[in-house]
Formats: C-alpha cells, structure tokens, sequence
C-alpha cells in the first residue's frame, strides 16, 4: 500500500475513533458527527425464474474484423497508405462471421470505385491517425459519406505489414469525436432535445474496437439551429472529399 494512501487510513481511523470517545463534541476546531451512514441496497432481480438468454438474438457486427486483402503497410505505419486504395480494397474484404452489416449502398461503391476518375464526387473523407490500442502506434480512421446524412465510420490497425480493420459502424452522425482513446459518435434522437452518443473503445481480448458505452442524453443547445448538421469529426472538420492522405488535416495521435 502507497505510504500516503496509509496515511490517510490512519487519519479516518483516527477520527471515528475521535467520534466514539466525544460524540458530544461540537466546540470550535471540533469533530462534529454528520450522522448515520445510508444502508448499502442490494439490487433486485426481476423476473428471478426467467431463463437467461444463450444466445444474442442480433448480429450488430460488433468485434467483428476483417483483413484487407491487397494492402501491406511498410513499418507498419499507416501514414503511409492511401485512404482511398484502403477503401477500395475493403470492398472485398470478408469478416469472420460475414454478416453483411458492413455492406455499403450501391451508390456509394460505385462512387468508392470511380473515386480516380471522379474525384469531386469521391465519398471518401480525409483520414485521421489516433493511438486507439494503446500500442504506441497510430491507427486510421476513415469517414464514407454515404446517402441520407449517413456515414460509415472504419478504423483500421497495421501489424505485421498487414492491414487489419478493427471497426465499422454507419449512423446519421451529428459528429464523430476521439476521447482519449476512445471514438464517440452521436447521433439524432426522435425524442426531441436528445441525442444518442456511443463511445467504442480497443478491446484486447477481442482484438476489435467494441461499443462499450450507449447512451442517451441531452443535446446541446444552439440558438437557432433548428436542424443536425453534417457529419464532422472534432479536430478539423473534413469539408470535401480526399483522395490523398492529409497531414495538415489529419491530427496526429499526440494533438489535435
């Protein structure tokens, strides 16, 4: 135990002990009892005879991850690569449990694809590079502008010279924001003044990037906006398509 932390042990000991020799102590520089401390509350079971579920009745796509066929990452630095040849190549890439929830509209392959000749329409957004793992290296995180404010959000981790994507999710973002080390999107409510915010967090065990945290909560005020904006992502706000890798837009993992 950290000396300090035995330190004031001592003194908490101390002064209950204090308390139960005076318990009518109340004169100046004093220890004045602030009364009973509230009983711990056991939680309730409701339902305590309902068989537990043994399976997840859903596919989300959650842990799920997905090698990118065609990508090697030299020094595993994935500064180096181009987010649209990513993109491209993660068009054929195949999950574990394939369960096509990473699948993009038709529409927006077609643009992924032409994104050479057509670069204007090019969904692709400019790449951001965080330490998500923890491992000391950056990951890329890559936004696709898909139909309906929709947007496909994708994280992918380098190792061994192979690209890995470790996250991939698609909402009606309001905005993507890191925390620490964590992504947080939010995303409109139907309840009028609320949002949802779901923060994914590295799982080690998993190996993936998991929903750790979804919740919903008051939105923000903004005088005079009456309607979500575009999706963005904290730092720089991407305003165009990218065929290129940024650095000047892209923070890395030591600032914003």
């Amino acid at each position: 135990m950290r000396p300090d932390r035995v330190r004031r042990l001592a003194c908490a000991v101390t002064a209950v002990a204090a308390l139960a020799l005076l318990p009518g102590c109340g004169a100046a520089g004093g220890l004045e009892s602030a009364g009973e401390a509230p009983s711990a509350v056991e939680p309730a079971r409701l339902w305590p005879d309902l068989p537990p579920a043994s399976a997840a009745p859903y596919d989300y796509g959650e842990g799920e991850t997905a090698r990118i066929p065609g990508i090697r990452v030299p020094g595993d630095d994935v500064r180096r690569l181009d987010p649209v040849a990513v993109t491209q190549a993660g068009l054929k890439a195949r999950t574990a449990r394939d369960s096509g929830l990473d699948e993009l509209p038709d529409g927006t392959v077609r643009q992924i694809r032409a994104c050479r000749t057509a670069p204007d329409d090019c969904p692709v957004l400019d790449p951001y590079y965080f330490d998500l793992t923890g491992d000391g290296r950056d990951e890329l995180v890559l936004g696709i502008r898909m139909p309906e404010r929709q947007l496909a959000v994708r994280a992918y981790r380098a190792e061994g010279g192979e690209l890995t994507r470790i996250m991939s999710t698609s909402d009606a973002v309001i905005s993507v924001e890191r925390a620490g080390r964590d992504l947080v999107l939010r995303a409109p409510s139907v309840i009028s003044g609320y949002e949802y915010r779901t923060a994914w967090s590295w799982d080690e065990r998993q190996q993936a990037m998991l929903a750790t945290r979804d919740e919903i909560l008051r939105a923000p005020e903004r005088r005079g906006d009456r309607t979500a904006p575009a999706p963005e992502v904290s730092g720089t706000a991407p305003t165009s398509s990218s065929v290129s890798p940024s650095s000047d837009a892209s923070p890395s993992s030591d600032g914003r």
